[in-house]
């Protein structure tokens, strides 16, 4: 009886994993595929800013949410903010997070630079 088990080490791409089904070859273009998030000028963008302490152990941050911008935009944008307000901060899934309650001085920071926000939250 023939063995029924294939040879799947020439089914695998660069990383090592199995490939199933490919129907337009390797997947060598994918950044290419991936869409591009607008970079709007500030004027036409729609910012919420709330203070936040879920899930930091009672530690309250600033966020700053609603960016339709490029990551090297919000880095500079968030180095600015980071300067001003005299605290720490980072930068996930396009919002800024700023540590500690800034939400007044923040407002007053992003409409100077020409943003549309709002205080969002109690």
């Amino acid at each position: 009886m023939p063995n029924s088990k294939r040879n799947t080490s020439d089914n695998r791409n660069a990383k090592g994993d199995r490939i199933v089904y490919s129907e337009f070859g390797n997947n060598a273009n994918s950044p290419a595929t991936e869409r591009a998030l607008p970079d709007l000028p500030p004027n036409q963008q729609n910012l919420r800013v709330q203070a936040s302490r879920k899930g930091r152990k009672g530690k309250t941050v600033t966020i700053i949410s609603g960016f339709q911008s490029n990551s090297e935009t919000l880095t500079a944008l968030l180095k600015q903010l980071k300067n001003q307000c005299g605290a720490g901060g980072t930068l996930k899934d396009n919002e800024i997070e700023i540590q500690g309650e800034h939400k007044q001085k923040l407002l007053e920071i992003l409409t100077k630079l020409g943003y549309k926000a709002k205080i969002s939250g109690g």
